[in-house]
């Protein structure tokens, strides 16, 4: 009897670090993932299911004591309530949350770093320790100046909504500890612009992800890269190898489902061996790059609409229920 082939899922395991891309931690246990990642999207949707409306309630009531305006005390219990989601989260995953800033503050490096501290502080207050967290907050140049201070604190931060090699260069000198390109956003773009369709190594988000994880091993920067916001599970299986990947609960339980055989893309033997050119931005050239790349200037400009807008809304649920 011919034993049974591991799913791509377990094959994926030998390779990469596998992280859940949910707010939805009933479902974690089911993929056994080291770490999980929420975004603003994430928590709106589950805030609104009845499985998790006593979390809701809760941040509402560890925020009745608050002084502030309506506005301050909603942003206060959204604060409370991501908490409340990543301690529940890092009971189940072995290893780290990573907990989104509101977009909003996006392109204020120091609300950024306060609105960091803070965040930190209401976990370690509640006896979680900071190596468990990481702080998400977008790749703007303010971001990325407010992730190089936070860095300097010991606390780590995970550069999100991130589309191209120059946003990546600047998070590595800035010592980030993760950064998450979006590779599905940008097949988005590429798709929509083209009209075509694109498979495993020449989808344009695979392709942007090869070519900074390889930047970074080239030139040993310790910063971790973890795929995100995937399509398919051909894009992710294009990406065996990678530090991490984060995946949504659809596409786990199809790698899950599925036992074609899963091989390794990236390594950093391979990447060492690459020829590259060493790149280095100060504010000016960096903003210039990002205005010449159409696809990652339009991705990160939509990418914080799209999350301030669902803090809007979870802020909108919030004051409902606060009167």
């Amino acid at each position: 009897m011919q034993p049974l082939q591991p799913s791509s899922l377990e094959q994926l395991k030998q390779f990469t670090t596998i992280v859940a891309d949910t707010g939805d931690f009933a479902t974690l246990a089911t993929y056994t993932p080291q770490d999980a990642t929420t975004n603003p999207s994430l928590i709106l949707k589950a805030a609104q299911q009845d499985a998790y409306a006593h979390l809701l309630e809760k941040a509402i009531r560890d925020t009745a004591s608050f002084s502030g305006s309506m506005e301050a005390r909603s942003a206060r219990t959204i604060d409370e309530l991501l908490v409340l989601f990543g301690i529940e989260i890092l009971k189940i995953v072995p290893g780290r949350v990573s907990t989104e800033l509101d977009a909003r503050i996006s392109f204020d490096t120091q609300a950024c770093i306060a609105k960091g501290r803070e965040i930190i502080a209401m976990y370690e207050e509640r006896g979680i320790s900071r190596e468990r967290v990481l702080i998400k907050i977008a790749s703007t140049w303010e971001g990325l100046q407010a992730a190089k201070v936070l860095q300097q604190e010991g606390i780590r931060v995970n550069m999100t909504l991130l589309f191209s090699l120059a946003q990546a260069v600047v998070a590595a000198d800035c010592n980030a500890q993760l950064i998450s390109p979006f590779v599905g956003r940008i097949l988005d773009w590429h798709k929509a612009q083209t009209g075509k369709s694109y498979e495993g190594s020449e989808d344009p988000g695979v392709r942007s992800v090869v070519e900074i994880y390889n930047y970074y091993k080239h030139f040993g920067h310790p910063t971790e890269v973890m795929g995100a916001s995937f399509r398919n599970i051909g894009e992710i299986k294009a990406l065996a190898g990678c530090d991490l990947l984060t995946i949504s609960p659809d596409l786990l339980e199809k790698l899950k489902n599925d036992t074609a055989p899963v091989e390794r893309r990236l390594s950093p033997e391979e990447g060492k061996k690459l020829a590259m050119r060493r790149r280095s931005y100060d504010e000016k050239t960096f903003r210039w790059e990002l205005n010449e790349d159409a696809m990652a200037t339009d991705r990160l400009a939509d990418g914080i609409r799209r999350f301030a807008a669902d803090t809007i809304t979870l802020a909108d649920l919030i004051e409902a229920k606060l009167q």
